[in-house]
């Protein structure tokens, strides 16, 4: 009988939030079974990894961080651009890193571009950790290929494609086209199959949906629901696009003194709470809370709809008002409209009549409470943790 027993499996990723903490418990996972787990990150999230058990291998990183989001420009060549100039100088540290002590298996977020060369360069298998939605069968002709035509034809664009070129030739992969290079040959997707787009053209041999990657998240602390509160609403928009005085502002203008509600208001790093003016009695104010344990006890919750924020809010059977900022939460908000557990408002558009008329109308609404419980089974028979790290085991060659 084959063996898969005590491997050395080596994780990468990038220092964001939304990357690192969907793998965290999977990570945790993997540790508890007995195998070694390398887990190439910054500096910044090193201690965040180390109580998985993983071992952090700290790189330095020249992408933007979450303390200046603005610093990703606003074009997609600006988007796209950091990530090959970062793999390009992150290749030469992951290599002498790792040098004699090289994995049996690599698994890597699909923003850590090095991960799948370095696969190559040692000859082990490569499993992608998607924290978002894939691709879809028709997805090059409907998407990619029309986002990636105009850019093509642009001297900057030609440029980034010819840089990308040269490394893959340089890292003896000549076969791999820059265009394709994110197209995992298998891929964990820890995102509910609720949220995926056209979920029934997803090529199931290469992506398996496990669902939310949660855990207890007791290392966070605990929240206790107020005696007394009828109802609770969260706001919390994450930890990168939250320089929105106004629109907290707003909150407190549609939910303070609301008979029956308490609120609890996470405002992030960028805003000091003074910035509100008097917020009255039955709203608490953090620059972060605990989110999981708030929402396990909420009732609604205003959310930015970024993946990790989506999922949470379905597994807890949480009725959502979607307030998108950036990238995929759009397309996030709009699926959790469609599934009936969310309204969309666009941040123009969240005042504190409009915020508060989506509140009240989700969770008078039978229907809503019907759907949300729906779909938090739905989540909770997906397998998440335990489902993630057997699919990675099965990718472990043989002994």
């Amino acid at each position: 009988m084959t063996s898969r027993k005590r491997a050395h499996i080596a994780m990468f990723s990038i220092a964001a939030p939304g990357h690192v903490n969907p793998s965290i418990e999977v990570i945790r996972e993997l540790v508890a079974r007995g195998h070694r787990v390398s887990y190439a990150i910054p500096a910044s999230f090193a201690e965040k990894v180390a109580v998985t058990g993983a071992d952090p291998v700290v790189y330095t990183s020249t992408l933007p961080t979450e303390d200046d989001p603005e610093a990703w420009g606003t074009e997609l060549i600006d988007n796209i651009e950091p990530f090959l100039n970062d793999a390009i100088q992150v290749l030469p540290q992951l290599v002498e890193a790792f040098e004699g002590d090289e994995p049996d298996l690599v698994i890597h977020d699909i923003t850590a571009y090095p991960a799948p060369v370095l696969a190559h360069r040692w000859g082990v298998p490569a499993v992608s950790l998607s924290p978002n939605l894939v691709a879809w069968q028709g997805y090059e002709e409907e998407v990619a290929g029309p986002m990636f035509a105009e850019l093509k034809q642009s001297e900057r664009g030609r440029a980034y494609f010819a840089r990308f070129r040269a490394w893959l030739d340089e890292n003896g992969m000549p076969d791999i086209d820059p265009d394709r290079f994110a197209a995992p040959r298998r891929s964990i997707v820890m995102i509910p199959k609720v949220l995926q787009p056209n979920a029934d053209r997803v090529d199931r041999s290469v992506y398996s949906f496990v669902g939310a990657c949660q855990g207890d998240r007791e290392d966070q602390g605990g929240w206790q629901r107020p005696a007394g509160a009828e109802k609770v609403l969260l706001v919390s928009l994450g930890s990168a696009f939250t320089k929105l005085p106004a629109f907290y502002r707003e909150c407190v203008k549609a939910f303070g003194d609301l008979p029956g509600w308490h609120v609890v208001l996470q405002i992030g790093k960028f805003v000091d709470a003074s910035e509100l003016g008097e917020v009255p009695a039955n709203i608490e104010v953090h620059n972060w809370v605990p989110q999981l344990a708030v929402l396990k006890q909420a009732d609604a919750f205003i959310t930015h709809a970024g993946a990790g924020g989506s999922q949470e809010g379905l597994a807890t059977g949480t009725p959502m008002v979607a307030v998108p900022q950036a990238v995929d939460q759009f397309g996030n908000a709009d699926m959790l409209v469609s599934l009936g557990v969310a309204r969309r408002i666009d941040t123009e558009a969240a005042t504190a009549d409009a915020l508060r008329a989506a509140v009240l109308g989700l969770v008078e609404d039978p229907e809503v409470a019907r759907r949300a419980e729906d779909m938090r089974r739905a989540m909770a028979s997906e397998g998440g943790t335990a489902r993630a790290a057997d699919l990675i085991e099965a990718e472990l060659p043989a002994r």
